[in-house]
């Protein structure tokens, strides 16, 4: 089932009244495709009148929470080719032994709080340019839990703490984790919070490999990439008739692991380019689920 979306959705200042959520998915190192297909996005004028992000998502959404323009997404970009695997999973050989000895986490959350630091350009949730909710999981529930006010840092580690690498955040009397547990892509949250026309933005899985990825991290990301997949397709295929959507395409073939930050120039010139082909064809008014996020091998 395709739901067609108005041409008003060009711009957040004629989309007759109807409030547009651009909604960010999981995905580890392939968040970088996010930001391709933000900035041709942002070329094409449109904005959102509320930001929903999950794991990495949580991420790239609070940025383009804090600074919504073409200008602020290219800033986005060259954050994102500067990033190496280690600045975001900081992993030693002194927090292996840690890891072992101790039975804890593997990572520390240092490396993602430095990026947030350095470069969000907002401290409290509340203060976003555009009001943005963060989806984090209760890990002893597994409940949904979203942060709309409070510190935005907290918020983001939070939603990127994947349950055996990082410890989770302890936060009002809960142990809150990696969002893409609960709510991978968080449609739902985005209809709550008054979201009537979606934009999902997320960020695919490998599609070309033929065997899974190497290491612990590398695989359990992998697998959240394909569980976000997955259950995205089906929940929008239950959505109500009332709200519209749309998916921009993922990358297919999409060759490298979620852990391998190495592509991230590459996948966002990439996302560029087929995210502008998808708007020139149409792919906006079309809605619907591209055939890119059904299931596949090449």
């Amino acid at each position: 089932m395709q739901r067609r979306l108005s041409h008003a959705m060009h711009g957040r200042d004629g989309h007759s009244g109807k409030k547009t959520a651009f909604v960010f998915a999981g995905g580890g190192s392939f968040g970088a495709i996010q930001v391709g297909m933000m900035e041709a996005l942002a070329a094409h004028g449109l904005q959102a009148d509320l930001v929903v992000g999950s794991s990495v998502g949580a991420m790239n959404g609070a940025y383009y929470a804090g600074a919504p323009t073409l200008d602020g997404v290219r800033k986005l970009a060259d954050i994102w080719r500067g990033l190496t695997r280690q600045d975001v999973f900081p992993v030693s050989l002194h927090s292996f032994l840690n890891f072992l000895w101790r039975r804890d986490f593997l990572i520390s959350h240092e490396g993602i709080r430095k990026l947030i630091d350095d470069h969000l350009p907002y401290k409290k949730l509340e203060d976003a340019l555009v009001p943005v909710h963060i989806v984090t999981t209760d890990i002893v529930t597994g409940e949904t839990v979203v942060l709309s006010e409070g510190s935005a840092a907290e918020a983001i580690v939070a939603s990127t703490a994947i349950p055996g690498a990082f410890a989770p955040v302890k936060h009002n009397g809960r142990f809150l984790a990696d969002g893409a547990i609960s709510s991978n892509t968080p449609i739902r949250v985005a209809i709550q919070k008054g979201a009537q026309r979606l934009i999902i933005i997320p960020t695919g899985f490998a599609c070309a490999e033929n065997v899974p990825p190497v290491g612990a991290v590398a695989t359990a990301l992998h697998a959240l990439t394909l569980l976000i997949s997955r259950q995205m397709t089906t929940e929008l295929e239950y959505l109500e008739s009332t709200i519209e959507y749309c998916v921009v395409p993922p990358l297919c073939p999409l060759v490298g692991s979620p852990y391998d930050f190495t592509r991230s120039d590459a996948h966002i010139a990439r996302a560029i380019k087929s995210t502008e082909a998808w708007l020139a064809d149409g792919g906006l008014e079309k809605g619907g689920i591209p055939g890119e996020m059904r299931p596949h091998s090449h």
